[in-house]
């Protein structure tokens, strides 16, 4: 186990990216020196799961990116979409999970958690646009709940994304391409007093394909400094984004199909939305003698408002005679604004020493983590052209979530290798709401114990077996909830502030040969409730247990010193578990998702071309409309003209395949059509385009 745990720690110390050797230089003899060839990180003999792993620099390097968040499809099996504009959060699959925009998966960015709770929008908003593509240094991704360390929204997965303390030239990066898509990019390091500055500033335009321009200006700001290594050493840094866009909204296919509205148009030019977000983050770490401990502390500033309209001609319109409005030309009527402000402050720290038991090698490790949410307002409001009409509520929550875990690992034999964790936390939450039947406090907490067994069969051929049990936090307007916002007096359910998730796995991660290695993982996941706070609507909605299971294959194949092949397989199965006569179907959740990645790099040229299918899903219960299937193709090319010039060529949608980037059903109104009736009038598809086929151009220059 020694050569497994150190082997383990010098990965972690290195930040499982390129300053691997720098960071070994300053680190004690004991840990071992990891070697980064693979857009993947070999991780046999290391890892406690076939479903967790590292994408490297050099993959996401080479990943043609059409919008920041696509950094997140580096986890084999995720799908990263938008049914919006393109300042908003996407919208991401994994695992039988339709998770909206992040919950049931939990992201970090250099240890800040993204996801925030009791989102204006949507519970556990994940929201990337602050991230640079090219400061990303990897992807750490783990899957299911087996990992003490991972706590909230983690119950289908998590990943850890870092970017660089150090950029080894500084250059200028200009981009161009279609749609008024513009981008600047300036990033560096110098050495200061024995330390390493980075900074780097992005400017952003884009207008996309839409019939309304999205007009996205889109600002981000980073400076770190930074001491010693990733494992002795600390860092200090802050960052600021901003964006404004408007946005096209999902459209109904049947306006489509009627000739009425062109895939590209849009019902409501006036939706979009303004965000702004402005970080502070420190972290301290110490190895020694493979004792290793880390404190960091974070706080930032977010802001958000978001206009939004996906049923145009509803609001007022439920009756005979129709008001004039409800057919009028201009914008539609059924637009809402959600805001949220909030300020965010977080501790955490780890401790992790090696220790023997029974003359057996092991490693244990405990950490904690603090977080606190004071949120001055998240609303919802009735809005037509951006003016607001009505509150329909507001309130300002506090959140106060502490975590407590430790985990130990044991080399049992040379072959056989176990981990036991335990975590536990709790919520403690205050909501004042405009609705003061809605205003109230609940807290809760949980434990979650997990188990791994890893099996060395033969020196090329893990097997694991894991078990573990976590959780998803519900809105804090929903736990409090009493009466539906808009009328006052229908009575509505509250939500579980902690509900319970429950994973089971088998799996292989197997060394055909120096260059090509796979994993297959059989998985299944049990949630004891679904039950989530509407954003859109201001309320609960009831949904029930389920059940996920599914099937994850993987290959990272290295043929040569130029060539690097990647695929993955993912084929989920959701079901609700009770019996509803409504139906079974998991609304919007995955069924299957197949990716083809290229890699190449010789001399002057890197390229870089993926392939994405994305299976049909069910829209509703009972798997009466459903979702198409979409595959859509990538490339990017760069050649370094010399030292200091490097062009690159980046080509979306290759095929030009007419697909949707995400499609919904559910009942709305167009112009001339019946009045709108909750209940009996029928769900019908509503869609957002994928782009066409587009390309864009890039030139860097270095210093």
């Amino acid at each position: 186990m020694r050569m497994t745990l150190t082997a383990l720690a010098a990965l972690t110390a290195a930040g499982f990216g390129a300053e691997s050797a720098r960071a070994q230089e300053a680190a004690p003899a004991a840990l071992q020196e990891i070697t980064i060839n693979s857009t993947r990180e070999d991780l046999q003999g290391i890892a406690n799961s076939a479903s967790e792993g590292i994408v490297t620099r050099k993959q996401i390097s080479t990943r043609p990116l059409l919008r920041a968040g696509d950094v997140m499809e580096s986890v084999p099996g995720l799908v990263a979409t938008q049914h919006s504009g393109e300042g908003k959060a996407n919208q991401y699959f994994l695992r039988g999970f339709n998770l909206d925009h992040g919950t049931d998966f939990a992201t970090f960015v250099d240890g800040v958690p993204v996801n925030l709770p009791t989102h204006g929008h949507g519970h556990g908003y994940t929201d990337l646009y602050f991230l640079i593509p090219e400061l990303v240094e990897s992807i750490q991704y783990r899957k299911g709940p087996y990992y003490a360390e991972e706590g909230d929204f983690a119950a289908a997965g998590s990943a850890r994304i870092r970017t660089m303390r150090r950029i080894p030239r500084p250059y200028a990066q200009v981009e161009l391409g279609a749609g008024g898509y513009r981008r600047a990019l300036v990033a560096g390091s110098a050495p200061v007093a024995d330390g390493d500055w980075l900074y780097a500033a992005e400017s952003a335009r884009d207008d996309g394909p839409w019939t309304v321009k999205q007009h996205l200006h889109k600002t981000n700001l980073v400076t770190r400094y930074s001491r010693g290594t990733d494992a002795n050493g600390w860092s200090l840094g802050l960052s600021h984004y901003e964006a404004r866009w408007t946005a096209t909204d999902q459209i109904p296919q049947r306006a489509i199909d009627s000739g009425a509205l062109g895939r590209f148009d849009s019902l409501d030019p006036t939706t979009g939305g303004i965000t702004q977000r402005t970080a502070l983050n420190g972290q301290w770490r110490s190895t020694d003698q493979g004792r290793t401990t880390q404190i960091q502390a974070y706080a930032f500033r977010y802001r958000f408002n978001l206009f939004s309209n996906f049923s145009y001609f509803t609001r007022g319109c439920d009756g005979e005679p129709l008001a004039p409005a409800c057919n009028a030309p201009g914008p539609a009527l059924d637009q809402f604004e959600q805001v949220d402000r909030r300020h965010v402050f977080g501790l955490s720290a780890t401790h992790s020493r090696p220790y023997q038991w029974l003359g057996r090698d092991g490693q244990w490790t405990l950490g904690t983590d603090l977080r606190r949410d004071r949120i001055g307002e998240v609303g919802l409001y009735d809005t037509f052209a951006r003016q607001r009409l009505d509150t329909v509520r507001s309130d300002s929550v506090d959140i106060a979530s502490l975590g407590v875990w430790g985990q130990a690992e044991l080399q049992i034999d040379p072959q056989w290798r176990a981990a036991l964790g335990l975590r536990w936390d709790h919520r403690a939450l205050d909501v004042a709401s405009s609705v003061p039947e809605n205003s109230g406090r609940r807290s809760a907490s949980i434990a979650s114990p997990k188990a791994s067994l890893a099996w060395a069969a033969t020196p090329s051929l893990d097997l694991y077996a894991n078990w573990g049990r976590g959780f998803h936090s519900n809105d804090a307007r929903g736990s409090v909830i009493r009466v539906d916002p808009r009328d006052r007096t229908t009575p509505a359910d509250a939500a579980t502030p902690l509900v319970r998730a429950t994973g089971y796995e088998l799996g292989t991660r197997q060394k055909w040969a120096p260059g090509l290695v796979t994993t297959a993982s059989l998985w299944a996941l049990r949630l004891d409730s679904e039950l989530l706070f509407v954003g859109d609507a201001g309320t609960t909605e009831a949904a029930r247990a389920s059940l996920r299971k599914g099937i994850e294959l993987t290959a990272n194949w290295r043929p040569d010193t130029h060539w690097e092949v990647d695929a993955d397989l993912s084929l989920s199965r959701a079901r609700f578990t009770d019996n509803d006569p409504a139906g079974s179907r998991i609304p919007g959740a995955m069924e299957r998702v197949f990716t083809l990645g290229l890699t190449y790099a010789s001399g002057p040229w890197t390229a870089g071309a993926r392939l994405r299918h994305f299976g049909g899903r069910p829209l509703l219960e009972d798997n009466t409309i459903r979702a198409g299937a979409s595959t859509r193709g990538y490339t990017r090319r760069a050649y370094a003209v010399n030292r200091q010039v490097e062009l690159s060529f980046e080509v979306f949608n290759l095929f030009d395949r007419k697909v949707n980037d995400i499609a919904y059903a559910y009942a709305s109104r167009l112009r001339g059509e019946p009045a709108f009736s909750e209940g009996a009038t029928p769900a019908t598809v509503h869609l957002h385009p994928a782009g066409p086929r587009s390309a864009r151009i890039g030139v860097r220059y270095y210093f």
